[in-house]
C-alpha cells in the first residue's frame, strides 16, 4: 500500500518565531509543527532541565504510599517489590528495589514469568510471597487492574501499595458513563486515576518509581541529588516503554541519555560493550532498538530477574557473561520473530482475514512470548489494528497493537465478555481467552470498527520541504538539539522532488540496501542517498514504469538521469574519520 505523502501546514510565522527566540528557522518549522510556539515552551523544550520535574507529591496517594513504606522500613517489616517482566517493568523494579534498600529496608523483588504467572499481580504468588513472609507488596508497571489480586492480599493482612502508569479500568454504566475500577489498596498511585491533578499524566512505569523513590529519600533525609541518580534508569524505560517523549519525559529522557554516556553501572557498560555501541553517542535509537530488546528478551525466554542480575551486577566478569546471555537470547528471539510473522502474513493472505479492517489472527504455535511484537510487525504491513493470539498452558493469550484513530484498549473493553483478562493502552493490550472465543472477538471487534479505507491509508507527515543542496552540518546540528526522537517528538522528516538521480547501488548480503547517488542542483557535487529496504521496491518501481529493455539499463547503471521524489532524513556517515552528509530514504517515488 502506497502512503501518503503530507506536508504539515503550520500557519505561524516562522520568521518570527525563529527571531524572538534565537533558534534557526528550520529548527523553528519543526517546533511549530509540533505546537511549541512561544518562546517558554521552546527554551523549555530545547534545555529540559532536570528542575523542570515536576513535584511528586503532586500525585495522588504520594504522600500516603511514602508514608506507609517508611513507617515499614522503620518497623523493619519484610518488603516485595512486585515488578513485570518487560523492561519498563524490570527497570521500575531496579528503582525501587535500590531506593528500597538505600533507606535501609528489608526488601526483596518478584518479577513474574510470563508463562506461568502471566502479566501483572498473580493470587498464586500473593499467597507464595506471604507463606515466605512479605508483609507489604510495592507494585510497579502494574498493579492498576489487579482487583482480585490486590483483594487476596488484604485477605491475607498484607499491606499494599500500587504504583502504575496504566489506562484505569472501568465499566459501563447504564447512562453511558464510565465507572472507574480502583483495586483497594492501602494506596494507588497512578498518574491516570480521574482524581489525580498532577500535570504530567504520560509517565511510564519507571517514572512513576523514580517519583515515588524523590519523596522516599526526602522522608529519610537522603540528599535529592542521589535520586537523581535513578533518572539514568527511568530514561531506559521510558523510551523503551514508548511514550511520548514531551514535558517531563523529554526531561528524563534527555538527561538520562546523557547520564547513559557515562554510566558507571557495571551492567549496562557490558551490554554497550557486547552490542557494539562502544565509543558511540549512546540516543534514543540505540536504547530503544538495541539496549532496550536485550533487556526484553529476557522477560520473553528466559527470566527478567536475569536482565535484572545485570543491572544489580557489581563484577564485571560476571556482567560480561549476564550482557553476552540478553544479546543471545535476543538474536534468538529476532529469528523466532521473522519465523512468526512470515506464518502470520501467510496466513493472513490466504484467507478472508484480508478484508478485515482489525486484524486478529490465531497460531498455536507462536510463542506467547513474541506475541506482541509480531502484532507490531503486522500492523506496521498493513497499518490496520492488529491482535496475535497463541496458544499457552491453560487457555490463549493474545497482543495487540494499534494505529492513531483506534483506542485498542476501549475497542477490547467493549468486548470484555468474550475475555478472561486483558488491559493495555489506546495503542497497545493484552489479553487472554478461551480458544472458542477468538473468532467471536474477531468478529465483534470488526463490527464495531469505525476506521475507514482513508483512515487505513499509511501517512508520511513531512515537517518541511529541503532542497538537498540546503543541507549542511550547521542544519544537521540544529536537528540534533531536538533529540531524544520518539513517540510524541518524532525525528523530523524532509521531502524534496526532482530530484537528480543518476547512479544506483544494490548493497548487502541479499542486495536489498538501495543507495542512489544524486546531484545538487546547479553544481557537480553529489549526495549519496540510502534506503535500507528499498532495494525490491526500487526494481519493481523501474521496471513496471519503463519495461524490462529501459529498466535494466537503469538498473545496471546504463542511464543519465532519472527524477525522483523523496521522503528524507539527513544524517552524517562516518567512514575511515571521514565525515560526510546522506540521507536516509524513507520513501520514494518517480516525479511524476
Amino acid at each position: 500500500m502506497s502512503a501518503k505523502w503530507m506536508l504539515r501546514r503550520c500557519r505561524k510565522d516562522i520568521k518570527a518565531i525563529s527571531k524572538r527566540s534565537g533558534i534557526s528557522e528550520i529548527t523553528a518549522q519543526i517546533l511549530a509543527n509540533r505546537g511549541i510556539t512561544n518562546e517558554r515552551e521552546i527554551e523549555s523544550f530545547i534545555n529540559p532541565s532536570i528542575h523542570k520535574l515536576l513535584n511528586p507529591m503532586l500525585m495522588k496517594d504520594m504522600e500516603k504510599g511514602t508514608d506507609i513504606i517508611y513507617r515499614s522500613i522503620k518497623k523493619n517489616k519484610n518488603i516485595a517489590v512486585y515488578g513485570d517482566y518487560d523492561v519498563d517493568g524490570v527497570i521500575s523494579t531496579y528503582i525501587l528495589y535500590c531506593g528500597l534498600l538505600r533507606c535501609g529496608a528489608k526488601v526483596k523483588y518478584h518479577i513474574p514469568n510470563r508463562i506461568t504467572e502471566g502479566y501483572g499481580i498473580n493470587i498464586n504468588s500473593v499467597e507464595q510471597l506471604k507463606n515466605e513472609g512479605i508483609e507489604v507488596i510495592i507494585t510497579c508497571d502494574n498493579g492498576i487492574s489487579a482487583i482480585d489480586q490486590v483483594k487476596r492480599a488484604k485477605e491475607l493482612e498484607m499491606t499494599v501499595v500500587v504504583t502504575d502508569h496504566h489506562d484505569i479500568p472501568f465499566s459501563d454504566l447504564e447512562n453511558g458513563e464510565k465507572n472507574f475500577l480502583i483495586p483497594e489498596a492501602d494506596a494507588v498511585i497512578d498518574p491516570k486515576q480521574k482524581e489525580c491533578t498532577y500535570g504530567f499524566k504520560q509517565l511510564c512505569g519507571a517514572g512513576v518509581a523514580f517519583k515515588f523513590i524523590q519523596v522516599l529519600y526526602k522522608k529519610f533525609g537522603i540528599k535529592e541529588e542521589e535520586a537523581y541518580k535513578f533518572i539514568e534508569y527511568a530514561a531506559i524505560g521510558t523510551i523503551c516503554d514508548v511514550v511520548d517523549l514531551i514535558g517531563e519525559n523529554r526531561i528524563i529522557a534527555k538527561n538520562g541519555l546523557e547520564m547513559i554516556n557515562s554510566t558507571e553501572n557495571l551492567g549496562i557498560k557490558a551490554l554497550i560493550k557486547e552490542t557494539l555501541l562502544e565509543g558511540k553517542i549512546i540516543n534514543s535509537y540505540h536504547v530503544g532498538f538495541i539496549i532496550g530488546p536485550c533487556i526484553n528478551a529476557t522477560g520473553r525466554l528466559d527470566s527478567a530477574s536475569v536482565a535484572l542480575e545485570l543491572l544489580l551486577c557489581r563484577d564485571s566478569i560476571r556482567a560480561e557473561k549476564l550482557a553476552k546471555k540478553l544479546h543471545e537470547l535476543n538474536i534468538q528471539r529476532q529469528h523466532m520473530t521473522s519465523d512468526s510473522l512470515n506464518a502470520v502474513v501467510d496466513e493472513v493472505e490466504n484467507s478472508d482475514l484480508k478484508k478485515d479492517k482489525v486484524l486478529v489472527v490465531y497460531k498455536d504455535n507462536i510463542h506467547e512470548s513474541i506475541a506482541g511484537i509480531v502484532a507490531g510487525r503486522l500492523k506496521e504491513k498493513y497499518n490496520v489494528p492488529s491482535i496475535v493470539i497463541t496458544k499457552s498452558e491453560k487457555q490463549s493469550k493474545g497482543s495487540g497493537r494499534s494505529i492513531d484513530g483506534y483506542n485498542m484498549f476501549e475497542e477490547l473493553s467493549k468486548c470484555k465478555e468474550l475475555m478472561n483478562k486483558f488491559g493495555g493502552h489506546p495503542l497497545a493490550a493484552g489479553l487472554s481467552i478461551d480458544t472458542q472465543n477468538i473468532d467471536k472477538l474477531r468478529r465483534k471487534l470488526n463490527e464495531n470498527c469505525k476506521l475507514t479505507d482513508e483512515d487505513i491509508i499509511p501517512r508520511i507527515r513531512i515537517d518541511k520541504r529541503l532542497p538537498l543542496e540546503d543541507i549542511s552540518f550547521n542544519v544537521l546540528e540544529d536537528i540534533e538539539k531536538l533529540q531524544p526522537f520518539g513517540k510524541g517528538n518524532s525525528a523530523p522528516v524532509f521531502g524534496e522532488k526532482n530530484i537528480d538521480v543518476f547512479k544506483v547501488y544494490f548493497l548487502g548480503k541479499d542486495k536489498n540496501v538501495l543507495k542512489l547517488f544524486c546531484r545538487l542542483k546547479n553544481s557537480l557535487k553529489k549526495i549519496d542517498a540510502v534506503d535500507f529496504n528499498g532495494g525490491e521496491k526500487f526494481k519493481k518501481l523501474i521496471l513496471d514504469t519503463y519495461g524490462n529493455k529501459e529498466g535494466n539499463k537503469i538498473l545496471n547503471n546504463d542511464f543519465h538521469n532519472v527524477k525522483m521524489d523523496f521522503v528524507f532524513s539527513p544524517s552524517i556517515n562516518e567512514f575511515n574519520g571521514n565525515k560526510n552528509i546522506q540521507i536516509i530514504i524513507r520513501d520514494f517515488r518517480l516525479t511524476s
